[in-house]
């Protein structure tokens, strides 16, 4: 269904416009489609209320568990794939599949694939065709519709995609993020001016910005399509470095693990070898052990291929591509050379490879590139086996001998240091960050205050994961708490010191504390974890958390106010109705862990369906632009209509952030709501206990104005026990309040004694001390909050959904 378009021949386009279209479907983790385009419903025929909410398996016409063991434990996958259309046809389609996983919530698949009906139009000429392709800049040309129609090899290795799995998809839906979003639009800037463009951000780890636009036109001046030219993060090795410097400088510790290994596989293609593949183990093994210590001996050794490079003008073989499985069988080359911990050199006549490739399909490639002469050598670092890497050739007609094998072992040992670094390094990181990740909330609770959109950036910095989080935490009365905050330094340190700090922050919120008085309370919190671990290690400069800086905000959607507090921390945005951006004037505190100096609140009202955006410094701190131009771009991004709150987090972070940041982004955006009059009744009540009839009357006069008769003895029962509490043992003046939320119904009850109610075990002829008891059997949550003068004794019953 992916039809190959090609570069014009001399030099003039012919790629007038077409029906190709993009057909996308999102699939959650439990396998079930939760979103289907007009475009996939034009190719299968199915209406997306016929597939939306059932399972992707009934549109397969293949067998269910092998494609789920293809996507297992991947975050990408591209190939072909039998599906049944709505008319019984069975279609073979070439899906690309990206894996999302959000900051909160569960990740899902994005699946995509384009449709065209036009035919292949001819490839250039020969000089234009080799000029594409073999270029050293990766490099593609996208057609009218920003689709793209062509990718040389060097965008295909930089991707680790094929052209036919891109092919006729927008630079968005081959690599989602930011960064193509930015690619896209400058691509339409440069098709409607056909003057070339930069856009500043790279396209992924390998590719580094700018990335150059260049309009393509045909005689007439018409803008035709648009070439996109990346430059490579790899540095090119200098002159006169042979195949082992260059391995050094190009597969040292500071590359990616991938990265690490498809340098090794170009360092040696074409000066060595005419392909080579690289194989890694999922989990390193002590090198070279006896015959039973390792499984390979008596059962395949699985592997998973980390680079392919084949030599220019070859295509990769089918089999083992990138990211895949492969699993050798014992006695293999492979496996013998993981056993042994030894370099091999054979030729395909030797008994051993003719048989290994005669009934192993992971040795398909051998007979696919016509090999003729090989090389296994096993990856080893510091007492480890990582892998194995594989030479072979089939151009030139000499087979590898001793001298190759030296150099194929140099280049395999300089890189193994390179991968081992990244391997540490990549655990570390993966360590922190499902560390982190558990400690930031996964699903933002249910309340009625305010609508959340959130993000979360981690840094792109060796220093690993830093301490930054948010958090959203419902109050008594309808209130919600918003924190953001930032611990210094990074790695597991900085994310366990943020676990502990977010507890107690929750544990403060929880018994109501005012904005100010927690963030004391916090920082002397800091000041002592910092004692305890300063006494076990002296020279921790951040134990502790201090440093640590901390945004804390309460939304009352009843009177609309808003009161804040930080310590060290950005101020908040805030975004008016009519557009108008500004930032809140609160006082900035010390960061926490200084001791002994004031924090002050600040309080202001926020209208119905104002803008409010927290954020930690990461976000302004980018290196191409100063603090000013940040902060122009923040309010300019904030500043712009958008359909929605994630539209609004989505668009800020692309504004500011043109690369992967130096330092980790947390972002918390909250439209506010508001509960009106008809929601909130509030009686001034005498301190008399005749009151209290009256008190019920009015509670259930009002839950029948509400349609909430259901609630009306439950409620009653509680306005009945509190009113009668602070009667007795209060002090006047008494308020009740009832507040309707969509789900929840609150009963509050004000006097102004400063004294805490306690639930009591009553004996058995003892006349009272059971009412706080019933109210607690009858409530989901109470309790009691303190104000500057007086208490509220609060109970919350949840509502039956209609």
């Amino acid at each position: 269904m992916l039809v190959r378009e090609s570069l014009p021949s001399k030099g003039e386009m012919a790629m007038e416009r077409h029906s190709t279209y993009t057909a996308t479907a999102t699939i959650d983790e439990q396998g079930i489609l939760t979103d289907w385009s007009e475009g996939a419903q034009r190719l299968l025929g199915y209406e997306a209320p016929q597939v939306v909410g059932r399972s992707a398996a009934a549109l397969l016409a293949a067998d269910v568990g092998a494609a789920r063991r293809m996507l297992a434990g991947r975050d990408r996958w591209n190939g072909t794939v039998p599906v049944r259309h709505r008319d019984g046809r069975r279609l073979e389609l070439g899906l690309l599949a990206h894996r999302r996983t959000p900051q909160t919530g569960t990740g899902d698949w994005l699946v995509v694939t384009a449709v065209a009906d036009r035919p292949q139009p001819p490839r250039g000429e020969p000089l234009e065709e080799w000029a594409f392709l073999q270029s050293p800049f990766p490099l593609a040309v996208f057609d009218s519709e920003l689709r793209l129609t062509r990718a040389n090899r060097r965008l295909e290795r930089a991707l680790s995609l094929p052209e036919a799995a891109m092919r006729g998809l927008r630079l968005p839906h081959i690599a989602p993020g930011p960064a193509s979003d930015e690619a896209d639009r400058t691509m339409r800037q440069v098709l409607e001016t056909g003057e070339p463009r930069e856009a500043g951000a790279g396209l992924g780890p390998d590719l580094g910005p700018p990335t150059v636009l260049t309009p393509l036109k045909d005689g007439t001046g018409t803008v035709r399509a648009v070439c996109l030219v990346a430059q490579r993060r790899v540095q090119e090795s200098p002159a006169g470095q042979g195949p082992g410097d260059e391995a050094d400088s190009r597969a040292g510790p500071d590359s990616g693990l991938g990265r690490a290994a498809q340098e090794l596989a170009d360092a040696a293609v074409p000066r060595l070898a005419d392909f080579v593949a690289v194989d890694l183990l999922d989990s390193p093994r002590a090198a070279a052990g006896p015959p039973d210590a390792y499984e390979g001996a008596v059962s395949p050794v699985v592997l998973r291929r980390a680079a392919l490079r084949p030599a220019d003008g070859d295509g990769a073989p089918a089999t083992a591509r990138v990211g895949d499985a492969t699993a050798y069988e014992p006695g293999s080359p492979p496996a013998d050379c993981l056993l042994t911990g030894q370099s091999v050199l054979y030729d395909m006549t030797d008994p051993v490879v003719a048989g290994w490739a005669a009934v192993d399909p992971a040795a398909a490639w051998l007979h696919a590139c016509g090999t003729h002469s090989l090389m296994v050598v096993p990856i080893l670092a510091e007492g480890s086996t990582l892998g194995v890497a594989l030479f072979g050739r089939h151009r030139r007609p000499e087979p590898f001998g001793p001298e190759d094998l030296r150099t194929a072992e140099d280049l395999t040992a300089t890189a193994a240091a390179g991968l081992h670094s990244a391997r540490r390094y990549s655990g570390a990181r993966t360590t922190t960050m499902a560390l982190q990740r558990s400690l930031l909330p996964h699903v933002l609770p249910d309340q009625d205050a305010l609508e959340i959109a959130t993000r979360y950036v981690p840094a792109a910095t060796r220093a690993g994961i830093g301490g930054d989080w948010f958090d959203v935490i419902p109050l008594s009365g309808a209130r919600v708490a918003l924190v953001v905050g930032d611990v210094v330094g990074h790695g597991i340190r900085a994310s366990a010191t943020m676990g502990r700090l977010r507890t107690a922050v929750r544990t403060l919120a929880d018994v109501d504390l005012p904005a100010d008085e927690l963030l004391t309370h916090l920082d002397d919190l800091v000041l002592r974890l910092a004692a305890d671990e300063g006494s076990t290690d002296p020279s921790a400069d951040t134990a502790g958390g201090i440093g640590t800086t901390c945004l804390y905000a309460v939304y009352d959607p009843v009177s609309r106010r808003c009161t804040l507090a930080r310590a060290g921390h950005p101020p908040p945005a805030v975004v008016a109705p009519d557009g108008a951006v500004r930032f809140l004037d609160v006082p900035a505190g010390p960061p926490l862990g200084l001791g002994g100096l004031p924090f002050e609140a600040f309080e202001t009202e926020l209208p119905e369906g104002s803008l409010l955006a927290l954020y930690t410094d990461g976000l302004l701190e980018a290196r191409d632009h100063d603090i000013d131009e940040a902060l122009d771009k923040l309010f300019a991004a904030l500043g712009r209509p958008a359909p929605t709150l994630d539209s609004v987090c989505d668009r800020v972070l692309t504004e500011l952030l043109s690369h992967r940041p130096d330092d980790d982004i947390a972002l918390l955006v909250a439209r506010t709501r508001a509960l009106h009059a008809d929601r909130v009744a509030v009686w001034e009540l005498d301190s008399e206990p005749t009151v209290v009839a009256r008190a019920r009357k009015h509670t259930g006069d009002q839950l029948s104005s509400w349609g909430l008769e259901e609630a009306a003895f439950a409620t009653e029962l509680m306005v009945s026990e509190l009113v009668t509490n602070a009667i007795r043992y209060g002090r006047p003046p008494i308020r009740l309040r009832l507040i309707h939320q969509n789900s929840t119904l609150i009963c509050e009850v004000y006097d102004s004694s400063g004294t805490t109610p306690h639930m009591r075990r009553a004996r058995i002829f003892d006349e009272g001390g059971r009412g706080l008891l019933l109210v607690a059997q009858l409530a989901e949550r109470w309790g009691t909050r303190h104000d500057r003068v007086g208490k509220t004794v609060w109970a919350e019953q949840s509502l039956p959904v209609a």
